[in-house]
């Protein structure tokens, strides 16, 4: 059985997909961009800035599937310029404690909407 998670607390999909699926126990959430769901805009100020507003949106997808960092198991970063990769990680890192989940961060030519960062994750409960 799986459900469909989609919050206002969150970005609007930008194209044909959900925000996360609840599968079982386990969620899946879609990669997610620095959109202020508040304003529509993104946030690209800076990468710790446009990082934290990732962050902000995960947890927010997380909460409406009554989940937090603690339930995240996987994490994939994807970002534009290796060269960013100490600052995201350090922003990334303070969503966490010592309880990590396992992860991959890879540099990529292009994100949707031209972003520098985005990051999905796999939760479960």
């Amino acid at each position: 059985m799986k459900k469909i998670i989609n919050t206002p607390n969150a970005p609007t999909v930008i194209g044909p997909y959900s925000q996360a699926i609840l599968s079982g126990n386990t969620l899946y959430c879609s990669g997610l961009i620095a959109i202020n769901p508040i304003t529509g805009n993104l946030v690209t100020d800076n990468i710790s800035a446009e990082t934290k507003q990732v962050m902000k949106n995960i947890l927010a997808v997380l909460k409406a599937a009554e989940m937090n960092f603690e339930n995240v198991v996987k994490c994939t970063i994807f970002m534009k310029d290796m060269n960013d990769y100490a600052s995201i990680n350090e922003v990334y890192g303070n969503s966490f404690d010592s309880n990590l989940p396992a992860r991959e961060a890879v540099q990529v030519s292009v994100l949707p909407k031209n972003v520098n960062v985005e990051i999905s994750v796999i939760a479960v409960k």
